[in-house]
Parts: C-alpha cells; sequence; structure tokens
C-alpha cells in the first residue's frame, strides 16, 4: 500500500510500509523518502522488531531530586547593593566590586595587602604580639575565649595586618586592618602595632599608608584601647616632623576611636565609593538630635564634601593613585 502527500512548500513525502506477518521473530522495515527542490534524495532505514516487548518505565530509572547534581554551595551571590545575582568568581576577580553596580565588598586584610602590594614584595612584621586579657574581661562569654576563636578562624594574631612592601615599585610602610576580627576594632596590640610601622617609616624615609576599616576603639580592653588614640596620634606627630609623607586610605567602615586618631591625619585622604566614614553612627546621632539625616549621610561622598577626605578612589585604580600621590611628593 502507497500513500502520496504534497505539502504547501511543494515537497512531496512517500511512505511505504512493507509487513510479513508471522511469529515472534516478525520484523518490519520502514522507509522514508524525502525530496525537495535539490535532486538529491535522503533515505532513512530504521528496523523494528514488531515482537519486542516494550517494558514500562518506572520511577526507579528517574533519579531522586535529593541525587542530583545540585548547583554548589557559595558559587552564586545577591549584590547587597542592587540585587542582581552574581558568580562569585566575577567579584573575586573583580576585586571584590559588583560589576553592575560598583558596590565595594569588604575585604579581609590578607586580600587588601594582595591589592596594594606588587606581587611577592610585601613582608609581615611583628606577627609574634598577640593580645592580652588583664582586666578579665567576659560579656557573653570571656575575652579570652573570643580572641581565641577569632584567631582560628581569621589565621590573624589580631586585626591588623603590618609590614612593607612596594605599591607599583615604590618602597612603603603598610598597615591594614582586617574588620572579620572583632570588626576590625583597635585595641593594645593594633595600636602598638600601627605606631611600630609609624616608627619604622619615619627612621628609614618611606612613605606611610594606612587601609583603616575598623568600628573604633576595642571595649573589651576599656581605657587601655583609648590610649591607642593618643599613642598613634603622638607617632604621627613625629612622622610629620621629620618630613615623612602618610597617605590613609579609609573604607567601609571607619568609625569610633580609629577615626577620631590616626585615620584622618593623613598628608592626603583617600576614600573608596560609599565608605562609612564617621565617629558615631548614623543611628545613634539621628536619635540624638531627633531628625531626619540627608541620603547618604556619612559616607564617603558626603564626607569629601564636608572637605574631611581629598579624594574618593576606585577599588581598581588605588594603587595608581597611591603611586601617584608619592611621585608628587617626591618620596
Amino acid at each position: 500500500m502507497a500513500e502520496s502527500v504534497t505539502g504547501t512548500s511543494g515537497t512531496t513525502g512517500t511512505a511505504a510500509s512493507a509487513a510479513t506477518g508471522g511469529g515472534a521473530g516478525t520484523t518490519s522495515s520502514v522507509t522514508a523518502v524525502a525530496t525537495g527542490a535539490s535532486t538529491s534524495a535522503r533515505v532513512l532505514h530504521q528496523p523494528v522488531t514488531s515482537g519486542a516487548a516494550i517494558s514500562p518505565r518506572t520511577w526507579a530509572d528517574v533519579a531522586e531530586a535529593g541525587k542530583r547534581a545540585d548547583v554548589p554551595a557559595g558559587l552564586w551571590m545577591r549584590c547587597e547593593s542592587c540585587t542582581a545575582m552574581l558568580y562569585r568568581k566575577n567579584v573575586e576577580q573583580n576585586l571584590h566590586v559588583c560589576p553592575e553596580c560598583s558596590h565595594h565588598y569588604r575585604i579581609g586584610a590578607d586580600e587588601r595587602v594582595a591589592q596594594l602590594c606588587d606581587p611577592g614584595s610585601f613582608e609581615p612584621m611583628w606577627q609574634n604580639i598577640t593580645p592580652k586579657d588583664p582586666l578579665k574581661f567576659e560579656d557573653v562569654k570571656s575575652y579570652k575565649q573570643r580572641l581565641a576563636d577569632t584567631q582560628k578562624k581569621t589565621g590573624h594574631a589580631d586585626a591588623v595586618v603590618c609590614g612593607k612592601g612596594f605599591v607599583k615599585g615604590r618602597g612603603v610602610a603598610l598597615a591594614c586592618m582586617n574588620f572579620h576580627f572583632l570588626g576590625g576594632s583597635m585595641g593594645s596590640v593594633v595600636g602598638e602595632k600601627i605606631t611600630r610601622t609609624i616608627e619604622m617609616a619615619t627612621q628609614s624615609d618611606l612613605p606611610l599608608v594606612i587601609a583603616s576599616c575598623s568600628g573604633g576603639a576595642r571595649m573589651h580592653e576599656s581605657t587601655l584601647s583609648l590610649m591607642q588614640m593618643s599613642k598613634t596620634s603622638a607617632a604621627l606627630a613625629r612622622h610629620d616632623q621629620a618630613g615623612g609623607l602618610f597617605i590613609s586610605v579609609l573604607t567601609d567602615p571607619t568609625t569610633g576611636g580609629v577615626t577620631a586618631s590616626f585615620a584622618m591625619l593623613g598628608d592626603v585622604i583617600l576614600a573608596e565609593p560609599n565608605a562609612l566614614i564617621g565617629f558615631a553612627g548614623p543611628r545613634v546621632i539621628a536619635n540624638t538630635v531627633r531628625q531626619k539625616l540627608p541620603d547618604g549621610f556619612q559616607r564617603s561622598e558626603h564626607v569629601m564634601g564636608k572637605g574631611f577626605v581629598d579624594r574618593i578612589v576606585h577599588r581598581k585604580n588605588l594603587r595608581s593613585e597611591i603611586s601617584r600621590v608619592i611621585d608628587f611628593a617626591g618620596k
């Protein structure tokens, strides 16, 4: 039996089927021939066993939902500023800056050092100085235990990494604060290491660069932490009298006793975009003055408009800006 069908495109298809009756071994053959505008023809042959039984599909043949290859945790992230879904590796390769809205994420001291210094040039110093608990401070848990837990989590003895390195070939004394260590709070060890970095810069006639990222003085050390404000400020005064250069880099957040001391004493003060900069937080100020604060209050753009910041610099341009200032100052 033959059947001929003509479609709207002018193509004629002929289907021929032949069946030989019989038993379990009987087979049928289906031949399809399609002829188009060209003179060539293509023939497809597909043998079909008519006597073979088709077993029904069961749920056992389908992979269970829990056994499917799920997306690994942490592979994607949502921008906290523009809410865009971002591939985490792209954000990391972009210096932890959102490629959609340029939101600058907080980074640790190690990442900051790697971004600022030439590869392999940084030499960390005073890593063996560790904080103590002379006041035996205790809240939910003891300060001693809190230090031990945070040191294990971050791999650092305290909230600052200090040393010397090169920024585009220019030698610098560098201190980078780590917000992941108790909010980057300044205690006795942080103050001591920053003071030593300042004094090293003074003695070696090196430009001094401090990247601040802190919630302020460390309450667990009470007055001992407040003393670090005058200690670091006095060291900077001596550095200035010796003709030294101090470049202060303000990142999100720079608040409290750090803002009230060394962070705002730079010869040149640079800030990352939209960084929170101030002494008391905006919520405390709003509750005190009982007025609605303007949009962007205490952000780097607002602070620069009041004359407290010299320039706002995107993270990708920070190395170039620091080297440019060093060259301008003749250091």
